[in-house]
């Protein structure tokens, strides 16, 4: 049995079955049934970009649907093979698009733990913003986090944002020191008791 997603309200204009009105869709292959009781109340922010530090490209997108030619760059054969996905990658100019339906479980935080609980795959919306961890990133980028993460919170009990640093901080860095979370604060206005402790 797994868990039950939210009703949506009848002509609901932003989401349909999980996924985002305003989101280009690009469907993963890389997502599974969240588990029975699941309550979605985390959104993890992450930096990716392939190779790393180059914009712009179709990498990330080849690898959110296994289809990243490993032989392309020789930085590929250091994730050769690996199967991911996050629900929403936002490029460097703000543009939005969606992977996994926010309904289901996408391939994001690997072994992680937060607010108490293990495995936030389980229960948390993965955001990607195209960057590259310490580094900085563009106010297109905070715009649309901030767009994404109140759509979500009308739809889902989110009261956590946490990067991917702060759910795995042994073993990732990410979006890392270059990312203002107050920025993203003042955007959502929502309490400092949602985001990381510093």
């Amino acid at each position: 049995m797994t868990a039950a997603p939210p009703p949506e309200p009848a002509g609901d204009p932003l989401w349909q079955d999980g996924w985002y009105r305003f989101a280009h869709r690009i469907a993963s292959p890389n997502f599974g049934p969240r588990p029975a009781g699941a309550l979605v109340d985390l959104v993890v922010v992450h930096s990716i970009s392939l190779p790393p530090g180059v914009y712009g490209g179709d990498e990330v997108r080849q690898l959110f649907t296994n289809t990243l030619d490993w032989d392309a760059h020789p930085y590929f054969q250091q994730i050769r093979g690996m199967q991911v996905s996050a629900h929403f990658f936002i490029r460097r100019d703000g543009a939005l698009l969606q992977f996994v339906s926010c309904d289901q479980r996408a391939w994001h935080a690997g072994r992680s733990s937060y607010r108490g609980r293990d495995n936030c795959n389980d229960d948390s919306v993965g955001i990607e913003l195209e960057g590259l961890e310490g580094e900085t990133f563009e106010d297109a980028q905070y715009e649309q986090l901030a767009v994404v993460c109140a759509a979500l919170a009308q739809r889902y009990p989110i009261q956590h944002v946490a990067g991917h640093e702060h759910i795995a901080p042994a073993r990732k860095k990410d979006p890392g020191p270059g990312f203002d979370w107050a920025s993203l604060q003042r955007e959502l206005g929502w309490s400092r008791a949602c985001f990381p402790t510093a």
